[in-house]
């Protein structure tokens, strides 16, 4: 770090307005515990819900589900009010076991003698180190896979030979004489080395794939990391108790998180899924509750990983399994998403129609229509145990990640020693959803009629292709066309009101003429509500409609939540296009109803990245004056991006078009 950088990460509160102020006082514990008393006044109820929800299929299946009588994520959020302040405002410590320690006017230090800036601080770069982690996970199963198919180890085919050698040429990979299979398999160490270096060397998916402008900036403010595991252990390692001190010292360690998070997490799986399984394509799917077929074997994947998932799904498809279906009394075998896993699947393979985001997994399940219930890794709610015996749904665990009491278990090994055995796992979760369709005759089944539309597999990929190049999404932006481009993705949330947010501000984006991408959860209400449909052209501004006119949706989906890397990628592609810095691009990264420790690192990729990021949900930083104004606004002059929360969206979309429009008249774009 240099000496003006080291002078700014020290003395952020010089630059950063009236906002900042050391927060050791009485009075300054009194002012957050009132700023959370009122945030808690926003949460949204379970009745709020069924008012204002979006989706008329959400609300017809709370209702079903209370005649049923099965709990739903809604009513345990009400049954958890108050939530704990403390924890809120991220002040509450349970690192070490003289605790637990709280903050309060009469007690303003731990045991340890920890005060609030070092507590909040510890607490935040732990959770985006559990984020490191998950995504790291992900990458890893994925990379791994890509590297065993191809050494031969994996009976799966390389399907994305381009970007193999796309990405071989990025890494300096001599690609001469050498096979696809040859080539994947040192890109896949290179990934891997990436997750797992120990002595210290070039961050190479950094090196070969990031905006030079962008490395520039991360060395200079010494935030480059060494490796993903390196920086989760130095995470849990300096916020043990009685280790570092320095909330300021802690908050650096979260920007390097935030990087491993980005370059293995997110650009490194993306390059093996995409590798491994192809980019997939734009195509034409049906989405939503109303899309369940009855009389078929009915089959839902949910997760994240999707290497036993693709042979799943392969199986299922073929002759053989569709003949033994048809035999016990099934029209056919279908397929439908949960989160991830279905996103990942419904571009790559017919057919795979996707339902529902994480927190409306109970809901689908409470149709009574689904056989069989592939859990694999990440956001699968133990509650969905619950809901499947009401329905005698059988759900199977696939990784020793994860496991749910009552779940059978068809699954990889902890080390990965049966990788091998990946169409004999599959063939036999096949196998067992043809059986339980037969023991499930019968069982009463409640599907809500809605349905939709859906244009999918916007990959840049794709977008590329269809605009050959980026120069007419160029000179829309700058003729005005296109106001900005904002990425609109996260989670979901029941603090507020359940997909309304992500909703609500994209009408205003795109009535207003801003190009929206989605991926992952929160895509899911804009695949459903018909935002990825060319009908939601009707609700745009003309400027964005004579552009997309006549097949073009306003929204963009682009796939899983890993699939962020292709937002980031059009992004780059367009700034650099423009020769302009991603930072003064009038982009944005909204992630209204964000809820998990990947949400963290999600936003703050995009912020590395110099793109602001925009929010209905507050971190539990409230605590802190100082840790708070810095994930706000303390990384305004060196990586020249801000998180903004309004918990009211529509106010919230409307400064994302004040800063689009900022953004655009520094450019001379008005």
């Amino acid at each position: 770090m240099n000496s003006d950088e080291n002078n700014h990460y020290h003395h952020e509160h010089d630059h950063n307005d009236e906002h900042v102020h050391e927060h050791h006082h009485h009075g300054g514990v009194n002012d957050y515990m009132k700023a959370v008393a009122e945030y808690k006044k926003t949460f949204a109820s379970k009745q709020d819900v069924l008012d204002k929800t979006p989706d008329p299929a959400v609300k017809e299946m709370i209702l079903h589900m209370e005649q049923i009588g099965c709990d739903t994520t809604f009513d345990r959020f009400d049954r958890q009010k108050p939530q704990c302040s403390f924890g809120l405002a991220g002040v509450c410590c349970r690192i070490c076991y003289m605790g637990p320690c709280k903050i309060t006017p009469k007690s303003p230090k731990g045991v340890c003698g920890a005060d609030a800036d070092l507590i909040v601080s510890r607490n935040l770069l732990r959770g985006l180190a559990g984020g490191v982690a998950a995504h790291g996970i992900h990458a890893r199963e994925v990379i791994l896979a890509l590297k065993y198919a191809a050494e031969g180890k994996l009976n799966l085919p390389i399907e994305g030979k381009d970007k193999v050698l796309k990405t071989a040429e990025q890494f300096g990979i001599d690609t001469e004489g050498k096979t696809v299979e040859e080539l994947a398999s040192k890109v896949a160490d290179i990934l891997l080395e990436d997750i797992s270096r120990t002595v210290p060397g070039e961050y190479k998916t950094i090196q070969a794939c990031a905006p030079p402008e962008r490395i520039k900036v991360w060395s200079n403010m010494d935030i480059l990391p060494i490796g993903a595991y390196h920086e989760v252990f130095e995470a849990l390692h300096r916020t043990g108790a009685a280790t570092d001190g320095d909330w300021r010292n802690v908050m650096k360690q979260f920007l390097r998180c935030g990087l491993a998070f980005v370059w293995s997490g997110v650009v490194g799986s993306n390059i093996a899924t995409d590798s491994l399984f192809g980019i997939g394509g734009r195509r034409t799917s049906k989405v939503n509750v109303g899309a369940l077929k009855k009389g078929y074997v009915n089959i839902a994947v949910h997760g994240h990983l999707p290497v036993l998932v693709s042979e799943i799904i392969k199986q299922g498809h073929s002759e053989e399994f569709i003949k033994l279906a048809k035999e016990k009394g099934a029209k056919g075998i279908q397929f439908y998403g949960i989160c991830c896993s279905g996103l990942s699947a419904m571009y790559r393979y017919n057919g795979v129609i996707p339902l529902s985001n994480a927190v409306g997994a109970e809901l689908v399940l409470g149709t009574g229509a689904l056989d069989l219930w592939v859990a694999d890794v990440q956001d699968v709610f133990p509650s969905i145990m619950e809901v499947a015996a009401c329905y005698k749904t059988v759900v199977v665990t696939t990784s020793d990640s994860s496991r749910l009491p009552g779940a059978e278990h068809y699954a990889y090994n902890h080390d990965h020693s049966n990788i091998n055995e990946t169409q004999a796992i599959a063939r036999k979760i096949v196998t067992r959803a043809i059986e339980s369709f037969e023991n499930r005759k019968g069982m009463p089944v409640f599907i809500p009629p809605y349905e939709v539309d859906a244009e999918v597999g916007f990959s840049l990929e794709y977008v590329q292709n269809r605009f050959k190049g980026m120069k007419p999404i160029l000179e829309a932006l700058k003729s005005g066309k296109i106001l900005g481009i904002v990425n609109l993705v996260g989670c979901n949330n029941p603090r507020v009101i359940y997909e309304k947010a992500v909703v609500d501000v994209a009408d205003v984006l795109i009535k207003n003429n801003v190009l929206v991408l989605t991926n992952g959860c929160a895509s899911f209400p804009l695949l459903k509500l018909g935002y990825c449909n060319v009908s939601a052209l009707e609700k745009t501004g003309q400027g964005l409609r004579s552009f997309l006119e006549p097949d073009l949706p306003p929204v963009w989906h682009m796939g899983e939540c890993i699939d962020n890397a292709r937002a980031s990628g059009v992004f780059s592609c367009v700034a650099a296009e423009a020769g302009e810095a991603i930072k003064d691009m009038p982009y944005a990264l909204a992630s209204p109803e964000w809820s998990n420790e990947k949400g963290i690192g999600a936003a703050l990729a995009f912020r590395l990245l110099g793109v602001n990021s925009y929010h209905c949900v507050h971190a539990p930083v409230q605590g802190s004056d100082n840790v708070m104004n810095f994930i706000l606004t303390g990384t305004k002059k060196s990586l020249g991006s801000t998180m903004t929360v309004d918990v009211d969206p529509i106010k919230l979309a409307n400064r994302i078009i004040d800063n689009l429009k900022q953004k655009r008249k520094a450019l001379n774009w008005d």
